[in-house]
């Protein structure tokens, strides 16, 4: 078994940040506006800062777990998550901003609906 205080609170952690993300993209409406003014790109920085973050934590988990977790939970690509904070981290100047708005879009709600589950099922 692997240590559920530690996973609790990487959970906890990663609701945090996928929270944080979606209210601060809140205003953007397209990918652009990541680009049109210098709010946009504080935006950006900033959420590409917490993206990186989920991925990271995300490893940890997976690791602290001892890989068994995060296969309870096959609705969510773990490696592609895990994979944003790579291109991120290692090619910040290529980051395509498209790609950032669309994970901010369409895969961060539905990866906070899982990290819920998540935190309810070990807190059982």
């Amino acid at each position: 078994m692997f240590e559920r205080l530690i996973a609790y609170h990487i959970l906890e952690l990663l609701k945090k940040s996928l929270e944080e993300i979606i209210q601060r993209s809140e205003r953007i409406r397209f990918a652009d506006d990541f680009l049109s003014s210098n709010e946009g790109v504080i935006l950006l920085d900033s959420i590409c800062m917490k993206l990186s973050a989920v991925g990271e934590s995300v490893k940890n988990l997976d690791k602290i777990t001892k890989r068994e977790f995060l296969s309870n939970y096959p609705e969510i690509p773990w490696k592609n998550v895990m994979g944003v904070r790579d291109v991120i981290v290692h090619h910040y100047f290529e980051v395509d901003v498209e790609e950032i708005f669309r994970i901010c879009k369409e895969d961060v709600p539905p990866l906070l609906d899982t990290i819920n589950r998540m935190l309810l099922d070990l807190h059982q």
